[in-house]
């Protein structure tokens, strides 16, 4: 039977309180579970964000909308991919919700992960910020 993930809906980005970082709240199904499941995933905001856009962008100028814009796409790229890296790292196999962190501390080795998909897709990505913000 084919246990594929499907992500139904994703929502945010929400700032979490206590935290620099910005959440996103994914709802995941797989055939064999009978209801969703709920996946937080956590980008920081100076370790993650911040490195991936300057490594991207270099010192990028621009409005503040122009700003707001940018960190908006790039942090939902970056839980895109988080999302992506955790199911490779059997992270969301099991049937309960799960909280993926920042990938720091405990989850730094994950880092060289992300940073590997984003030497992939820098062009893309770049492409996708200029197409929508000017940059």
């Amino acid at each position: 039977m084919d246990n594929k993930l499907t992500i139904s809906d994703v929502s945010g980005p929400f700032r979490e309180p206590r935290e620099p970082v910005f959440s996103y709240d994914y709802s995941i199904q797989r055939a064999t579970w009978a209801t969703p499941h709920g996946v937080r995933v956590k980008v920081s905001i100076p370790d993650e964000l911040d490195v991936v856009k300057t490594q991207l962008l270099g010192p990028v100028t621009g409005s503040a909308g122009q700003q707001l814009i940018v960190s908006k796409l790039l942090s939902r790229t970056i839980a895109d991919w988080k999302m992506q890296i955790a199911e490779q790292e059997g992270m969301l196999a099991e049937r309960r919700d799960v909280m993926v962190g920042p990938f720091t501390g405990p989850l730094a080795h994950l880092f060289a992960k992300l940073q590997t998909r984003l030497d992939h897709e820098r062009s893309a990505v770049r492409d996708e910020i200029k197409k929508r913000v000017g940059l």
